[in-house]
């Protein structure tokens, strides 16, 4: 069974027989223990080098988007590093994931033109749903998943009422609301989304 950490900037961490980081920002230790560091766009609290610095080992490798490659070739060699599309399928060394579309529709900070990205990952047999920064669009629904994790904070992402009706178009079991309570939205908007959802299990967010 994979276990599954968000820090309280929406850094995620999946372990199992891989150990995973997804967007990893302001980390509190140094443990040079990731296998693959996802990042799903360039903005500095989803592609962080410092972050990255902290979690990097020999043969850890990086998969990023095209904006941030220059950055990525500073940290590991350039053989490590996978530069990924959206809606696209993936398959490194034995790990095998797709992207998902990561936008907003009615404000500019993350662009469907950047080709930012989401993750679906599939760790020992699970299957992680990452957005990304994104709002509620159209090309995420009917998505199947183990565990969603949805930005609620509005602001740079879909707000609450919107990832509820984005959630309702998901296949997913259990749905991990994040990107709010720091840098957009309020703590209390996990509790408004798990009041709001009514078929999925709602864990709010699991600070390490």
């Amino acid at each position: 069974m994979v276990n599954f950490n968000v820090n309280s900037n929406n850094s995620i961490q999946l372990i199992g027989s891989k150990k995973i980081y997804i967007d990893p920002y302001e980390l509190n230790e140094e443990l040079h223990d990731a296998d693959y560091i996802f990042c799903t766009h360039s903005h500095f609290d989803h592609f962080s080098p410092q972050d990255i610095m902290k979690i990097l080992k020999d043969d850890t490798k990086i998969i990023t988007v095209e904006t941030s490659k220059e950055d990525a070739k500073q940290l590991v060699k350039e053989e490590n590093i996978l530069i990924v599309k959206p809606n696209q399928k993936y398959k490194i060394d034995n790990l095998e994931f797709s992207t998902t579309y990561a936008y907003n529709v009615n404000k500019p900070f993350h662009p469907k033109a950047n080709e930012w990205v989401g993750f679906v990952i599939i760790l020992d047999g699970e299957k992680f749903f990452i957005a990304g920064d994104t709002d509620n669009i159209s090309e995420l629904y009917e998505l199947e998943a183990d565990v969603a994790f949805l930005p609620i904070g509005g602001t740079y992402t879909m707000n609450y009422k919107e990832a509820v009706n984005l959630a309702e178009n998901l296949n997913v079991k259990t749905i991990i609301p994040t990107h709010y309570g720091s840098v957009a939205g309020s703590k209390e908007d996990g509790k408004h989304f798990k009041e709001l959802i009514k078929d999925k299990k709602v864990i709010e967010m699991l600070f390490k």
